[in-house]
Parts: C-alpha cells; sequence; structure tokens
C-alpha cells in the first residue's frame, strides 16, 4: 500500500529563519504552507519538503533528504555554488573520484551540502 503513496522528506532545524534563509534564497524553494513559527512545507517535484522547529534538532551524521536530479547534476551544483551553496567534499569515499564538487562513482555522481543547522542534502544524477 504505501508503495504507491509518495513520501515526504521531514527536516528538523533549530532556527527556522535561518533555514528559510537557505531552502528559499539559496535552493529556491516557495513556501507551499506552513506557519512560519514551527513549520514551513514546500513544494518539491510530485512531493513535499517540510522544514520544521525542533528542539531535537542537530548531530545528524547522514543524509536527510535526496533529490534525484539527473543530467541536470552539472548545471545544478554550479546554480547552487552561484546562490553560495559551500558542498561537502568526502575524500575518504571508495572508488570514488571527486570532480570539483561532485563525486563521481562510475555512472554515478552526487554532490552533498549541508543546511544552517547541519543537515546532510544529497543531489544524484539516477
Amino acid at each position: 500500500m504505501l508503495n504507491t503513496k509518495d513520501a515526504i522528506a521531514t527536516i528538523a532545524v533549530k532556527d527556522l529563519d535561518a533555514a528559510r534563509e537557505f531552502y528559499e534564497k539559496k535552493l529556491g524553494f516557495k513556501q507551499a504552507e506552513g506557519d512560519g513559527e514551527h513549520y514551513i512545507n514546500y513544494i518539491s517535484g510530485n512531493t513535499h519538503l517540510l522544514v520544521y522547529k525542533s528542539e531535537f534538532a542537530g548531530g545528524y551524521k547522514a543524509t536527510v533528504a535526496t533529490w534525484s536530479v539527473g543530467n541536470d547534476i552539472e548545471k545544478l551544483v554550479a546554480e547552487l555554488k552561484r546562490n553560495g551553496v559551500l558542498f561537502e567534499h568526502y575524500k575518504d569515499m571508495p572508488n570514488t573520484k571527486l570532480e570539483g564538487d561532485i563525486h563521481v562513482m562510475g555512472d554515478m555522481k552526487n554532490a552533498w551540502c549541508k543546511d544552517p543547522n547541519g543537515n546532510i542534502l544529497c543531489f544524484v544524477n539516477s
């Protein structure tokens, strides 16, 4: 039953104003709904991205959301970099070559960045 339903990425942050600045001005999202004080809901493709304020946010050291961007990954990374997004570089990944801000593993290409709360976001060419 769930395999026919869209999943919603939920990202906890301590500072919702800083998150709004990042997700809207750097990543280009527009607020779809939300009270702006406790949560903001963004449309992302056919689903949603829910950014919410939580005292328990932070400290997570793994990817919290991934976007499949297809062959546009180089263009997207360049655009986000122009918007001031800083990308992570993971030099200890086996069988991976770093080309600028993109990690190349055979045919797969990934780029990671962090939001102001340290949540890791991923962009992949699949």
